[in-house]
C-alpha cells in the first residue's frame, strides 16, 4: 500500500474544520494534505496563510493550483496511482480548490478528502466527483 494512502487512511474520521490541520481534532481539505505531508515528508514547505471559505473566488485567482504547481509533481490525468494529490474544480468556471488523495485506481476507484458536513471521508471516485478532476499531482517523495 502508498504510504501516502496509509497515513491519509488514519485521518478518516476527523471533523471537518476550516484552516484546521491536525489529525483527530479538525482540518479542511487543504489541511488534510498538509497533515499528510508532514507524516510522510517532514516539514511543510510554506506557510498557509489564513484564507476565507471562498478564497480567490471572487478574483479568479488559481492560488491552490499554482501551489501545487510549486511543490508537487504534475502527471498526466489519465496516469492514475494510489497516493496521487487530486485537485477539483467544483462548479464549472470556478477556480479549483477542493484537494484529495487517491486511494484506489480502476474499477473501484476512491479518494480521501476531507469535506464540509462529513469530515476526512474515502469517497468513491464516481462520475461526478472524475469530472471535476483539474489536475493530477504526485508528492515529492524520495525514492
Amino acid at each position: 500500500m502508498s504510504v501516502v494512502v496509509e497515513a491519509a487512511r488514519a485521518w478518516i474520521g476527523t471533523p471537518y474544520v476550516h484552516q484546521a490541520s491536525t489529525k483527530g481534532a479538525g482540518c479542511d481539505c487543504l489541511g488534510l494534505l498538509r497533515g499528510v505531508w508532514r507524516e510522510v515528508i517532514g516539514p511543510e514547505p510554506e506557510v498557509v496563510p489564513a484564507y476565507t471559505e471562498d478564497w480567490s473566488e471572487p478574483q479568479g485567482d488559481e492560488r491552490l493550483w499554482r501551489a501545487a504547481l510549486a511543490h508537487l509533481e504534475r502527471k498526466p490525468l489519465d496516469q492514475a496511482e494510489p497516493g496521487d494529490v487530486l485537485l477539483f474544480r467544483m462548479r464549472d468556471g470556478s477556480v479549483a480548490k477542493h484537494v484529495g488523495l487517491q486511494s484506489r485506481v480502476g474499477a473501484d476507484a476512491a479518494f480521501i478528502h476531507a469535506y464540509s458536513g462529513h469530515g476526512v471521508v474515502e469517497s468513491a471516485l464516481s462520475a461526478p466527483w472524475a469530472r471535476r478532476i483539474v489536475a493530477r499531482f504526485a508528492l515529492p517523495l524520495e525514492a
